[in-house]
């Protein structure tokens, strides 16, 4: 079902809201993009852009990776490239993949119940004062 975007009046604040959602999820994001293997900066920012449609900057992921790798749940090693200049891969840690686990289970949980609680706002066209 697509999301249609309506304009809000001008006291509203729309992208606010979505921002902070988009922020808190962030962390969560970082650490599945790796779920199936190592990448460097770059490529976690296209991964997440082609399959969430997150799109963030490098100054924007860097900080959140160097956190997750100080709190033991990423690791990460410069390779050298065949072209070019060496690059920083991440990886998860086995903290990494548990603590992506119990996130995920909670975000499921979360968006599910929110997802039954939205249902009929989307499908009603009908305006209720």
């Amino acid at each position: 079902m697509a999301i249609k975007r309506f304009p809000a009046p001008e006291a509203d604040q729309p992208d606010r809201w979505e921002a902070q959602l988009r922020k808190g999820a962030l962390e969560m994001a970082a650490l599945a993009s790796l779920w199936r293997g190592r990448l460097y900066g770059l490529e976690i920012i296209r991964f997440l852009e082609a399959q969430s449609r997150l799109v963030l900057a490098e100054g924007t992921i860097y900080p959140i990776l160097n956190r997750l790798r100080t709190e033991a749940l990423l690791t990460s090693e410069w390779v050298e490239a065949d072209a070019g200049h060496p690059r920083k891969y991440y990886s998860l840690t086995d903290a990494g993949r548990e603590r992506l686990r119990l996130m995920a289970a909670a975000w499921m949980d979360f968006s599910s119940g929110l997802t039954q609680l939205l249902e009929p706002v989307l499908e009603s066209e009908e305006v209720i004062q």
